[in-house]
């Protein structure tokens, strides 16, 4: 079943020896990796559903105290990180000319500047964003907003990014994974 393409159906995908998401076995994975440009929505979904949570049932933000100065200089830092993270892999790809749209095909593998730590510094910096919110605004919904955000993209994006990348560049993207984490650090090659 899984070798097959049938249009129209839907199959179950092995990922990582189980099974994962359900994707169309007529998509070419080398096409594009979404339909949907997932990653702004989730993210933005993620702030909207913590102010609201906020507003109908607030936590508390625990950290809110003696160390309140420091925990919201701490949460505006992670913001600012974010943003600049986030801006510095958008110039990054700009200057690649790599397509930065998610829902569409991949024009190059840009693996150097914030790609050769993290093989997602947008996700990453709009985690940290949001992580840095909730700390410097004492709003306790941003964190595990944040959190669920992170594990949304990486289930309806940055695995079908993945395998729209290895469709596309093959050993160059396998190399490049190889030496890179998903979400941050080296690894080390051995070489």
């Amino acid at each position: 079943m899984g070798g097959r393409r049938v249009a129209g159906q839907y199959a179950a995908v092995p990922h990582g020896g189980k099974i994962g998401y359900a994707a169309p076995m007529d998509r070419d994975r080398s096409a594009k990796p979404n339909t949907i440009p997932w990653p702004p929505l989730i993210y933005a979904g993620a702030a909207v559903l913590a102010l609201v949570l906020h507003h109908a049932a607030p936590l508390p933000a625990w950290w809110v105290g003696a160390h309140w100065p420091a925990v919201r200089l701490l949460g505006v830092a992670l913001m600012v990180g974010g943003v600049v993270l986030d801006l510095w892999a958008m110039f990054t790809m700009w200057r690649a000319r790599a397509n930065i749209m998610p829902h569409r095909a991949a024009t190059a593998l840009v693996s150097h500047g914030p790609f050769a730590w993290s093989r997602n510094p947008i996700y990453l910096g709009n985690t940290c964003l949001l992580l840095g919110a909730g700390l410097a605004f004492a709003i306790a919904w941003f964190i595990p907003a944040a959190l669920l955000a992170a594990a949304l993209a990486s289930r309806l994006a940055i695995v079908r990014e993945e395998a729209h990348l290895n469709a596309r560049f093959g050993h160059e993207w396998r190399d490049y994974r190889l030496r890179v984490k998903r979400w941050l650090g080296r690894r080390s090659t051995g070489r």
